[in-house]
């Protein structure tokens, strides 16, 4: 898709603060379309005063965020903190149609009713990460709804089916005779339309949103706007260090989740994966990053360096004395004591066996499962490792544990 400009204005010179301002939105981010475009916006809303309209859009398809949404999150709060204007968008009408981006069949449309309970958490748990008194919060139905029938049809003749096929996911389900709905079509054409309702100058979203956010530049060219730019970011990785980060495929770490949760999940990702994460969702100066890295080869151990990276996460989603706690409970944890904060259940049925305890007590998905985790030596009672398959535990209270981070205190009768 061109992403080319016909606007010709005389430049305006590059301040030492506009320069300073580019820096901090290229930090960590895939691409900036079109740079020098945006180099201009930043100029013209210095010399006005004037601050850019910036958008980001999300369709509440999950009731939660993870930490992989606040990676473009926080670059719309580094743009706040420079005076700009951000608009966080909650996609409740795109929702109904279901994004096609990166799938390989058609979504499932989500009813209303499941949009709006996803809806009331998404502004509250951006808010941890924007400012809430700075933010204008929008729903794209403000605007989709009343286009009718007549005005989804002369939205619909401004843009081509050739165009929409040269979108990946597309072609790729075309070739391969996969079926694509007429409805997903319309997506794309509904989220660069809230680019013109909106009047953006700049819209983000991750790489996979980046044909979306370029149709949302072609479409303010057809309604006479100045076209927005576009700033992609990356997709953070999950837990595993491999698919991206999702709570459909459990990889996932919630904004909301327990310091202690939180502090263990991130204490669990890999040394490389490590930098990955504090490129992405640290505040820290690359600077400071670069000497952490120097430190780490010059033999220090990386796992201090995980560990600030944890805190700083912590601190940021509850408080710094929660990420205290939540490191001196990791360091517990890892001397083989048992957290302050596990879950208590009572079952019946003593004696009873091994895997049906692990499995009634939510410690493993099957009893199966439960059968391999005492095989693998991944299974305590008070601290002692099971390795009897055949165990029945009798009637009283006992802690269970799995693997590193799973613990229950189970009273049997």
């Amino acid at each position: 898709m061109d992403v080319s400009s016909s606007r010709k204005t005389t430049l305006l010179p590059l301040t030492d603060t506009v320069q300073e301002a580019l820096t901090v939105a290229k930090r960590g981010v895939e691409e900036l379309l079109i740079e020098s475009e945006f180099a201009q916006k930043l100029a013209r809303s210095e010399q006005s005063g004037k601050p850019l309209r910036i958008k980001l859009g999300l369709d509440p398809t999950a009731p939660d965020l993870h930490l992989g949404h606040t990676v473009v999150l926080n670059k719309m709060r580094q743009l706040q903190d420079l005076g700009h204007q951000v608009i966080f968008l909650i996609g409740d009408f795109t929702s109904m149609i279901g994004d096609p981006s990166g799938r390989n069949i058609t979504r499932p449309p989500l009813t209303k009713e499941q949009i709006s309970e996803n809806a009331k958490t998404y502004f509250s748990q951006a808010s941890l990460v924007l400012d809430p008194t700075r933010t204008e919060i929008r729903y794209n139905s403000e605007w989709c709804d009343p286009l009718g029938a007549r005005g989804m049809i002369e939205l619909s003749a401004k843009y081509t089916v050739a165009r929409i096929l040269e979108r990946e996911d597309f072609t790729k389900r075309f070739q391969s005779n996969t079926p694509i709905s007429l409805h997903e079509f319309l997506y794309p054409l509904m989220q660069g339309y809230d680019s013109v309702a909106l009047k953006s100058d700049l819209e983000l979203g991750g790489t996979d949103q980046k044909f979306n956010l370029l149709v949302g530049r072609e479409l303010q060219k057809s309604y006479g706007q100045e076209q927005q730019c576009i700033l992609t970011m990356p997709l953070l990785e999950g837990l595993d260090g491999v698919e991206k980060m999702s709570k459909s495929k459990g990889n996932y770490i919630g904004i909301t989740e327990p310091g202690n949760t939180m502090f263990a999940k991130l204490m669990s990702i890999s040394d490389v994966m490590m930098w990955r994460y504090y490129e992405l969702l640290s505040f820290r100066s690359l600077a400071e990053i670069a000497q952490f890295k120097q430190e780490v080869e010059g033999g220090r151990n990386p796992r201090d360096i995980k560990v600030l990276l944890a805190q700083e996460i912590v601190a940021r989603f509850h408080s710094v004395q929660a990420a205290e706690d939540a490191l001196a409970d990791f360091v517990n944890r890892s001397k083989g004591g048992i957290p302050d904060d596990i879950p208590e259940l009572a079952l019946s049925g003593a004696p009873l066996g091994i895997g049906q305890l692990l499995k009634q007590a939510n410690l493993c998905a099957s009893t199966s499962e439960a059968l391999r985790m005492v095989e693998q030596g991944g299974v305590r009672i008070d601290g002692t490792v099971i390795s009897d398959k055949a165990l029945k535990v009798e009637a009283g209270t006992v802690v269970v544990q799995v693997g590193k981070r799973k613990f229950a205190r189970v009273t049997l009768s």
